[in-house]
């Protein structure tokens, strides 16, 4: 008999009709009369009771149904007596399809700490907390490029092995042949790149956008999402070597554009969660407010229906970076010496507590800030007319500060050229970036969305390693 899904299972109706229905054990518990074991396929957050008559079934096999080990099970489903499901199957037949040792397997029924499950990251998708995440993590996947999709956008795979370092930052993971045991020399004693696979030094790319703007300027509208690489030696629960970028390109949009369609893309990533992942979205609430319930109510966290549609439910607040200076000094916590980062005025570089303050405070609403100093932006980003800032955004959310950056482009071939003289950044290794602007050149802009910034939004994890299938961090490359 074909395999039903247990997701499905649990919404159908089909009383009396036989199903097989495969899984794997969360607990088995019961009497000498009966047992009930709770199944799960990772279809959904909710488990499948199998009932088992115990005088129906030989008592070797039943030993085996151990937490972890792998069923088939083809039974008649019946109305469930319990209050937990509406139904439940009455095991006919059960097949073991693989066995788990319940001395050795680390995942038995009780609360893990997410420490523990990252060192066994391998597993962790057995838990409650990380199928609902993956569940949440594909949600949110389709609903990307879906939304790309019906906006018209194109879809394009920028390179992942690069020669240059879109953000200016350095903090690439390099990438070569050589053998490092015996490094080729020039004549000059430095490492002989002509002999590497490329001819010249490669490295994980940091962002796609740069090559994203070479297709947007032809194609008008685009978006990339692929894997980006951060050197960075930052151990903390916001950082990941290793992380997923979603970046529009668009031809003929210029700051308020870009701004409009961050926030309708925000806005729809969201509302696609709550239509879609209600049950999963519910646990995931269940879980933070169960973390928290021994926190002061004034520490807490937002709940994380009520989060989201705060976002969906406001419109963003838009002022410029100079505003929100004058804000932040002049808020208490600057004035009172609360912020760990006290402002300290124009060309401040914003850290997430002023952010949050903008968004959760002052506002209470999501914050798009404009117009930042050049000296703390990346050299692509137009400059306005006072020659002093550049028209850069970022979208602030609750919890999290920044979640998207973005900018309207240069397009100006001489003042491109000026501000990456006055970055150092080689014009004879960007001379192809350079070619878009001497050849039609129009007004455009993009921004870039974290996948996994997104992801913390979204399911109110707070550690950035748990909302990722298989983090990468310094002096962690397991699995």
């Amino acid at each position: 008999m074909q395999r039903i899904k247990i997701a499905d299972l649990l919404r159908s109706n089909e009383i009396g009709k036989t199903f097989t229905v495969k899984g794997w054990v969360r607990t088995r518990r019961g009497n000498k009369q009966v047992n009930f074991v709770a199944l799960n396929d990772g279809s959904g957050i909710n488990n499948l009771q199998i009932v088992v008559d115990m005088n129906q079934f030989d008592e070797s096999l039943i030993r085996r149904i151990t937490t972890g080990a792998a069923l088939s099970v083809e039974g008649e489903l019946q109305e469930s007596q319990g209050s937990a499901q509406k139904v439940e199957i009455l095991a006919k037949k059960i097949e073991i399809l693989g066995d788990c040792d319940p001395e050795k397997y680390p995942l038995q029924p009780k609360k893990h700490s997410l420490e523990f499950l990252r060192e066994i990251a391998h597993l962790r998708f057995r838990t409650n907390t990380f199928g609902a995440i993956t569940r949440v993590r594909h949600a949110m996947i389709f609903a990307v490029h879906e939304f790309f999709n019906k906006k018209g956008f194109y879809n394009i795979h920028t390179p992942i092995i690069t020669g240059s370092d879109a953000e200016g930052a350095g903090e690439m993971f390099q990438v070569t042949t050589l053998d490092l045991d015996n490094l080729p020399r020039d004549e000059k004693d430095k490492i002989d790149y002509s002999k590497d696979f490329f001819g010249k030094p490669t490295n994980l790319t940091v962002s796609g956008q740069l090559e994203g703007e070479l297709a947007a300027l032809a194609m008008s509208e685009i978006y990339t999402f692929g894997p980006t690489f951060r050197a960075e030696n930052s151990n903390t629960s916001r950082h990941l070597s290793e992380f997923w970028m979603i970046e529009p390109e668009m031809a003929f949009y210029d700051l308020n554009d870009n701004m409009d369609l961050a926030e309708e893309f925000l806005k729809y990533l969201i509302q696609y969660a709550l239509d879609h992942c209600m049950d999963d979205l519910l646990f995931l609430s269940k879980r933070q407010q169960d973390e928290e319930k021994n926190k002061k109510e004034a520490d807490r966290s937002i709940e994380l229906i009520e989060k989201l549609r705060f976002v969906l439910e406001n419109s963003f607040v838009r002022l410029t970076y100079s505003e929100a200076i004058k804000i932040l000094e002049n808020s208490k916590p600057n004035k009172k010496g609360k912020f760990q980062y006290p402002i300290q005025g124009f060309g401040t570089d914003l850290q997430s507590e002023h952010e949050r303050y903008l968004v959760e405070k002052h506002f209470k609403k999501p914050v798009i800030l404009t117009d930042y100093p050049k000296e703390i932006k990346a050299f692509y980003m137009k400059l306005n007319e006072d020659n002093s800032t550049v028209r850069a955004m970022d979208v602030l959310f609750p919890q999290i500060g920044e979640i998207i950056g973005g900018s309207q482009r240069e397009e100006d071939y001489e003042k491109l050229v000026k501000r990456m003289q006055e970055m150092n950044i080689p014009e004879e290794e960007m001379w192809w970036f350079l070619d878009t602007r001497r050849f039609g050149s129009v007004p455009h802009s993009g921004f870039g969305l974290g996948f996994e910034r997104l992801m913390l939004f979204v399911t109110g994890m707070t550690n950035i390693r748990d909302v990722i299938p298989f983090p990468r961090t310094p002096k962690n490359a397991e699995f």
